[in-house]
């Protein structure tokens, strides 16, 4: 049954077989769930997919409003599926927009160190960047200004397979090169699990049957896990990420980043020279008011309510608050803003900042407060979930979308993998 209780599957059981809408049902339109149905239908031709986007388009949120960089794969702790589907899916990202003729640029990038203590944290990333399979290039600060004449720092690397694209693109083919039935403006309302399999009815009154159910609902994906019936343990808290566009982009050459802290799954306030050649300055990261709120005056109560109601919110608030002060003021103060921006690039002013569309990250937290670091996808009886996918989950949609589909297969041909690892 849905979470409310209510039943409108009609009674279809497994003897009404050819009841079903489609063998598998993905619930999400960016590029995770695109990718997904794309691998699904490349992997088991025949297989009948839909996908429900409760927006009018493809990659209207997280795919959409983003740097556009498609990430080397430095940062991730080594193992983790951040590291080895960003390494993998980075290739996999240049060879696809290349197959297909979407516009992108294998840049490289800089990271960059402004001060000393920070250098034990970039020769640690030297060390996870090999570890990972990536080539690094140590810099000092002549070297540095070889790539980026403006730049400022007393060490750097260079990771040189770094690039950018259009990832809206990048998800609008893959919906189109796969063969699922994609349904926009569809919103998932209610959910009802049987043994059979699910039954999925939309804001607008039409009831799909499916016999898996794949949630990639991305700002969204608790709740859909929790209208399926499964509680999920995790929260999505949504954090916006403000951009400026720099009106003298000749200062930037490519992309620059800053060190960035650990603690956190933040990159900080970096400088990419996108493929349209201008250069955003951001994101930085602080809480917003509501699960697409892209902006201060974007304030939706359920939202606010339903993370004030997550004690891992307080926990977060608790235990990180100066780090959080300093992105609100941040956010708050266009002057902030460039000083922070000055310590990579010295040239820069306030009057050099433009306003820029921003983004929301759907990071999952966990009841104790913890900030989920690595994607995380569960299954359940005839479902698999999709619950923490932020960056770099675009570099990495392709390996991505095929774990996903993998799993779904499996749950539709035989069971769900959440019984067989119990």
């Amino acid at each position: 049954m849905t979470a409310s209780g209510q039943d409108f599957a009609h009674g279809y059981g497994q003897s009404h077989g050819h009841g079903f809408d489609c063998d598998v049902l993905v619930i999400g339109g960016g590029i995770v769930g695109l990718s997904t149905a794309y691998a699904l239908t490349r992997a088991a031709p025949g297989t009948r997919v839909t996908v429900l986007e409760k927006e009018p388009g493809p990659a209207r949120h997280q795919t959409g409003r983003n740097s556009g960089v498609i990430h080397s794969g430095i940062y991730y702790r080594p193992g983790s599926l951040k590291a080895r589907f960003a390494v993998r899916g980075a290739a996999e990202m240049v060879k696809f927009c290349a197959e297909y003729g979407i516009e992108h640029k294998v840049t490289g990038k800089l990271i960059v160190a402004t001060g000393r203590d920070e250098l034990p944290r970039l020769h640690a990333l030297v060390q996870r960047g090999r570890e990972n399979g990536i080539p690094v290039r140590e810099l000092g600060p002549a070297q540095i200004m070889e790539y980026e004449p403006q730049v400022r720092g007393l060490a750097a690397i260079r990771v040189g397979t770094t690039g950018v694209c259009d990832f809206g693109a990048v998800a609008a083919q893959l919906g189109a090169a796969s063969d699922a039935d994609i349904r926009y403006g569809e919103e998932a309302a209610a959910i009802d699990r049987r043994s059979w399999g699910v039954a999925v009815r939309t804001a607008s009154g039409a009831v799909i049957r499916a016999r898996v159910l794949v949630n990639c609902a991305g700002l969204h994906c608790d709740r859909v896990a929790r209208l399926a019936g499964d509680e999920p343990g995790m929260r999505i808290v949504p954090f916006r990420g403000e951009y400026y566009e720099l009106t003298r982009p000749e200062l930037v050459r490519g992309l620059v980043y800053p060190v960035p802290d650990p603690a956190f799954p933040f990159l900080g306030v970096h400088l990419t020279r996108g493929i349209d050649g201008g250069v955003h300055v951001g994101p930085n990261a602080v809480p917003a008011l509501a699960r697409e709120g892209y902006s201060w005056s974007a304030v939706r109560l359920r939202d606010m309510a339903q993370t004030l109601a997550w004690p891992g919110s307080w926990r977060i608030a608790r235990r990180h608050w100066r780090y959080g002060a300093g992105e609100l003021h941040r956010s708050l103060s266009r002057r902030a803003f460039a000083t922070a921006v000055r310590r990579l690039l010295p040239a820069v002013t306030e009057d050099d900042l433009r306003p820029a569309p921003a983004g929301v990250r759907a990071q999952a937290v966990l009841r104790d407060g913890t900030l989920v670091d690595d994607f995380l996808i569960r299954e359940a009886p005839r479902t698999v979930h999709v619950l923490n996918a932020p960056s770099p989950a675009a570099t990495a949609s392709l390996p991505i979308g095929r774990e996903v589909a993998r799993r779904a297969l499996t749950a539709l041909t035989g069971g769900s993998l959440a019984q067989s690892r119990r």
